[in-house]
């Protein structure tokens, strides 16, 4: 009777110590598994849709494991990109301070979470079914309850730091390290509109959303990574379930194509440019960092004279020009004065930027533009602006 009320609570299962940390891996990294596929590619962004048996099992084990409710994470996470870095973004780092969205991320995302405006503004085309309804959204907290009994009940005491480690996880890597840092530090691709990074080139603890700048490009893409050398484990675990006929791929981000025969701009030289502009605007950037480092000579007087600092000035020349402020975008002027070759290579990525950006013209009205300003940038005499000017009617 003894042996049998010990086995009762040592739990149903017997592992080594190691066995504990590997189940507690594989369990966490289901539940991120589920976020990523299920709530951001799937609900969020509608880039793949899911067959009924796996869209139940994620919605099923996120319940368990963090009492999320679709509706709610799917709404602001729409908000988040459509507010991105601005007083309504639900948790930028740029707003609110990285420490705070590292250490009060699952707080802010609840404190939105109850904002019905943004509910019902961002949260169409989620669940609402019996489930969703009387069990899901209604008893959210009751699941990772049930899940606390589940993990005494198989494992024992141990369990409970098991159930713990489980509780921490998404709050800790999906609401403090994608939406900290992974707009805070990190390398870009992409010059995207917002202060995106990707935090490593390798997405395996969070699911692949650690190449959170290429998604933040691509935001509708099912597949998050883009270089060769990026891995993306959520990607794999897609594929997957599309060959076994429980998924199906609704769009990626498109693959540039160049074609070398190319020396005039067209429409499809457009349509390149506009599909991969921050793509477009990331080897720019590259182009602005050569011609800096050329032209700093000529600026250690001016830096000087109104009072800015190298990195300071190297800051807002790389930064998009409509997000400094009106003292600094002066100073940034009076000091490119100084340096003509840098100050026309700026001059033109807005100019460039600024095509894009004209939804109201024609097609053949924007053509025109784009090869108004590759003839210009080849004319220039300045050696980076040719380079990248030549390659750019090569887009196809």
């Amino acid at each position: 009777m003894i042996s049998d009320f010990l086995t009762l609570i040592s739990g149903v299962i017997d592992m080594p110590w190691w066995g504990y940390i590997v189940v507690t891996l594989v369990l966490t990294h289901i539940t991120i598994a589920s976020i990523t596929i299920y709530l951001h590619r799937h609900s969020a962004h509608r880039a793949l849709e899911l067959h009924a048996i796996p869209s139940h099992f994620f919605r099923f084990w996120l319940w368990l494991t963090t009492g999320m409710v679709t509706k709610q994470w799917t709404a602001v996470h729409r908000k988040h990109h459509a507010k991105c870095e601005t007083k309504d973004d639900p948790h930028s780092p740029v707003i609110v301070g990285i420490k705070k969205v590292l250490s009060e991320g699952s707080e802010l995302y609840r404190m939105e979470a109850k904002n019905e405006d943004t509910l019902k503004r961002y949260g169409y085309g989620t669940p609402d079914d019996w489930l969703e309804r009387n069990i899901y959204s209604k008893y959210s907290a009751k699941g990772v309850a049930l899940m606390l009994i589940i993990d005494v009940i198989l494992f024992g005491p141990i369990g409970i730091t098991m159930w713990a480690v489980q509780m921490m996880w998404a709050p800790v890597f999906a609401a403090g390290i994608i939406n900290g840092v992974g707009h805070y530090w990190g390398y870009r691709n992409f010059q995207a509109e917002d202060a995106s990074r990707n935090i490593v080139p390798w997405g395996i603890l969070i699911g692949g959303e650690e190449l959170h700048n290429n998604h933040h490009a691509y935001a509708t893409s099912a597949r998050l990574s883009n270089k060769w050398y990026e891995f993306d484990i959520g990607w794999l675990y897609i594929r997957i379930l599309e060959m076994v006929g429980l998924a199906k791929v609704k769009k990626i981000a498109p693959k540039l194509r160049i074609d070398r025969e190319k020396t005039q701009c067209d429409s499809d030289t457009l349509q390149a440019v506009i599909s991969h502009r921050y793509e477009v605007l990331a080897k720019y950037t590259k182009s602005l960092k050569e011609t800096f480092a050329k032209e700093i000579i000529y600026l250690r007087e001016a830096t000087a004279q109104y009072g800015v600092d190298k990195s300071t000035l190297k800051r807002w020349i790389l930064a998009d020009s409509k997000t400094l402020l009106e003292h600094e975008r002066e100073k940034l002027n009076q000091v490119l004065s100084k340096a003509k070759t840098l100050d026309k290579v700026y001059t033109m990525r807005d100019e460039l930027a600024g095509i894009w950006q004209r939804s109201t013209a024609s097609t053949e009205e924007l053509v025109k533009e784009l090869e108004d300003w590759c003839r210009r940038a080849e004319e220039s005499g300045i050696e980076v602006l040719r380079a990248f000017s030549q390659r750019l009617r090569c887009y196809a």
